[in-house]
């Protein structure tokens, strides 16, 4: 029998004609649409060479159309590896270089820059898809059959590749098997209620495990519907709100809609859940939402390796500025950070985690994947925390400098290389200071040679095009000289504590 998650997908939904997604256009698509479209894209992705295990890299705008190529890509027994649609040229040749797919989607847009990029790299087939349903791999998807039978897939073999940021070096790739989906997604089936029933409002992108394997996967293994929204607008969200019973998103969502006129307690008072994550969620927007609408948004914690690992519980006490409790078969210990040794409760410390959720490992890198799991085989978040004593995991920082900006991962050695790189630098230091709005902004504090003319304009210009968007620093500071602790190395905290304020006002 296999374990493929498409398989299990299709045993869970009794009735095909069910509406499953529903586009921000008016467009419709039942779960027999979506079975049949990603039949039709499996049998295209054969056509085109496509082996159990083999990478598709796919880099396109949100559309339903989108998420159904992952459906086919996991029916094929193929690897989905999602890419950031802010990512450069640049760094989408790293990608393409590291995973070596058989086959690149992109936007009909990027085809004419990015073809001649993947040829270089040996990747097959370079096709495109557009966000109303067009595009040449549709083409292809058209002249195939809807008929596929799924490829049998055991439990442990790849579903997808995420590429997740660090704080040192290039990003490295998770590596997420059909059970690492398949298991975390049937617990948050259940332990955040979801029916059929449910009507989700998604306004994530579906390049990032939150839009992609939370939302999404939750909805597929229910029959649940989805309204599809292409992207989070304030307004579009209030006039579709009344619709749906459930949405999910990142901080800055719940920050957008608190500055809405429109948002009122008769708004959302058949909402049944909010869930936020991706980035942390301040204690006064979480309060400041419960005393606007009354309801209390579910915090829970996750990264790109483990899915989720935590939650705040459905029925019981949501506390603010906690993750919750680890969700049922993930086992949570708090360890020192230098021996692994378990810490008693309240003691600040590494989070380690374990269950059939934590991931293979990072693609091609075994030394790496060897450092950050324990003998036992816990694996070391990289974020420091602490249980209460009533079991409430806490987040207070992370053991390494990574920044979450707007729910995205940005590790500051890439940009401060950038900019290391630009004339009259001496050196640069990247941290992420508190934001209302973006949970986390990045911000460059950097040390020019004597006499050289740059400034915080010339930085951003000259970064523009070389980084995503989202990595740019929101400031850029100039100073005489970094602090250092005495074995030279540069101390990030103190820069934190000096911005602290920054984006308060």
């Amino acid at each position: 029998m296999s374990d493929s998650l498409y398989t299990l997908i299709r045993s869970r939904i009794a009735d095909p004609a069910r509406p499953f997604i529903e586009t921000g256009d008016g467009r419709n698509f039942s779960y027999g649409d979506a079975f049949a479209l990603a039949g039709r894209f499996a049998n295209a992705l054969q056509a085109m060479g496509v082996q159990p295990g083999d990478r598709v890299a796919v880099q396109v705008d949100k559309s339903a159309e989108a998420l159904i190529l992952y459906l086919g890509v996991i029916a094929a027994g193929g690897v989905y590896l999602p890419l950031n649609v802010g990512y450069t040229l640049t760094e989408l040749e790293y990608f393409i270089g590291d995973a070596e797919p058989r086959v690149v989607v992109c936007r009909p847009s990027a085809v004419a820059a990015l073809a001649p990029v993947a040829g270089k790299l040996g990747v097959a087939h370079c096709v495109t898809l557009g966000d109303k349903g067009d595009g040449t791999l549709m083409d292809k998807a058209a002249a195939a059959s809807p008929d596929f039978t799924a490829v049998p897939r055991a439990a442990s073999d790849l579903a997808a590749i995420l590429y997740t940021s660090g704080t040192t070096g290039r990003s490295k790739g998770a590596m997420l098997s059909h059970s690492n989906l398949a298991s975390n997604a049937l617990t948050l089936v259940d332990y955040w209620r979801f029916t059929k029933d449910d009507v989700l409002l998604h306004a994530l992108p579906i390049f990032h495990t939150h839009g992609l394997f939370v939302a999404s996967n939750i909805v597929l293994l229910t029959g649940a519907k989805m309204i599809f929204l292409n992207r989070f607008d304030a307004d579009e969200v209030i006039r579709q709100l009344p619709r749906a019973t459930a949405m999910m998103g990142v901080p800055t969502f719940y920050v957008r809609l608190l500055q809405h006129a429109g948002l009122t307690k008769e708004l959302v008072k058949h909402i049944r859940l909010f869930v936020s994550g991706s980035a942390p969620l301040l204690a006064d927007t979480h309060k400041e939402w419960e005393a606007r609408t009354g309801h209390r948004i579910l915090e829970r914690y996750g990264m790109t390796e483990t899915n989720m690992n935590t939650s705040n519980p459905y029925d019981a006490e949501r506390i603010a500025g906690t993750v919750g409790f680890p969700l049922p078969g993930v086992s949570l210990r708090i360890a020192d950070p230098e021996t692994g040794k378990p810490l008693p409760q309240g003691e600040i410390g590494m989070i380690e985690v374990k269950g059939p959720n934590v991931f293979q490992g990072y693609w091609r890198m075994p030394e790496k994947t060897a450092a950050e799991f324990r003998a036992d085989g816990f694996f070391i978040t990289g974020d420091l925390g602490k249980i209460d004593d009533r079991g409430y995991v806490h987040i207070v920082g992370r053991g390494k400098d990574l920044i979450i900006s707007g729910g995205y991962n940005v590790y500051p050695k890439e940009i401060e290389t950038e900019i290391d790189a630009l004339p009259g630098v001496v050196e640069s230091a990247v941290i992420g200071v508190a934001h209302r709005d973006f949970g986390e902004g990045v911000t460059a504090v950097v040390v020019t040679s004597k006499g050289a003319a740059l400034d915080e304009a010339g930085v951003l210009k000259a970064l523009d095009g070389r980084l995503a968007k989202f990595k740019l620093p929101k400031r850029v500071f100039f100073v005489d000289d970094l602090p250092r602790n005495t074995m030279g190395k540069v101390q990030k905290n103190l820069l934190r504590d000096q911005y602290r304020d920054l984006y308060k006002a």
